[in-house]
């Protein structure tokens, strides 16, 4: 952020913490009850091993789990550690976004984009499948914002060109890895992710992002120790990470040859 003074700048993302944090529980939430088929905004949340009904004390965000030391309160039963994860994570993401982005359109956009990726990831951990729905909200986000922005159509020539030249080429290239493979070689929904990412980024950004998602991922493998992963949560981290700091990774790797 610039044009604020320390005291300010510190407030605003001390605040875009919390709210980082509150919408990664909610997201959380939602997650887990539309794979299981419920209504996400109609009920109660519930221990999902008793079933009790879940107090105000049971429900702050971070600190329940620190204060119940990540058990129900009433039936004792462990909860995962990746609730307290993720909404310390969504914490950091609004964070950073505001930090880069300052009080902007962009940081709005973002934000948006950044709890549709985390609605993805999460209902891919526990599917291997990326919802349709996620990548057309992703896309009507890219497209509403556009007529706000200074020079609508920079943004939407190179979000064409991003989109087809990364989700096609990854497409080409699936394809022919599909037959070398003789088997799957990248989800369907992967791919279109891809595509979708490539509006907001276009090519040289999309482009490190596909390389940075790629390492991301072989981390993740390396820390599951399990051979296939969903790819959905690599990709997402190596958006924000891509959005934070990509052009200042890019220009690092430029100055190396000059």
């Amino acid at each position: 952020m610039t044009g604020f003074d320390t005291f300010f700048t510190i407030y605003i993302m001390f605040v875009s913490l919390l709210f980082g944090v509150v919408f990664g529980s909610f997201l959380n939430c939602v997650a887990y009850r539309l794979v299981r088929g419920e209504n996400p905004f109609k009920g109660r949340s519930h221990c999902t091993s008793c079933g009790h009904t879940l107090g105000l004390l049971d429900l702050i965000p971070l600190f329940s789990y620190v204060i119940l030391k990540g058990r129900c309160r009433y039936c004792k039963a462990k909860f995962s550690k990746r609730y307290f994860l993720t909404e310390l994570f969504m914490g950091v993401v609004f964070a950073t976004t505001v930090y880069k982005y300052g009080i902007s359109l962009f940081t709005l956009q973002y934000i948006i984009l950044f709890c549709i990726l985390f609605l993805i990831s999460l209902i891919d951990i526990e599917t291997y499948e990326i919802p349709n729905v996620f990548l057309v909200l992703a896309i009507i986000n890219w497209a509403v914002f556009l007529p706000f922005l200074d020079s609508p159509l920079f943004y939407i020539s190179r979000g064409l060109k991003g989109a087809v030249a990364i989700g096609g080429g990854i497409f080409i290239l699936s394809l022919i890895m599909d037959i070398l493979l003789k088997k799957e070689s990248m989800g369907g929904g992967d791919i279109k992710l891809f595509f979708v990412l490539g509006l907001y980024l276009g090519i040289p950004l999309g482009l490190l992002n596909l390389i940075i998602s790629c390492f991301v991922g072989l981390f993740i493998i390396f820390i599951m120790k399990q051979n296939k992963i969903p790819f959905g949560p690599a990709i997402s981290i190596a958006t924000w990470i891509t959005l934070i700091c990509g052009s200042e990774i890019i220009s690092w790797y430029l100055g190396l040859f000059l």
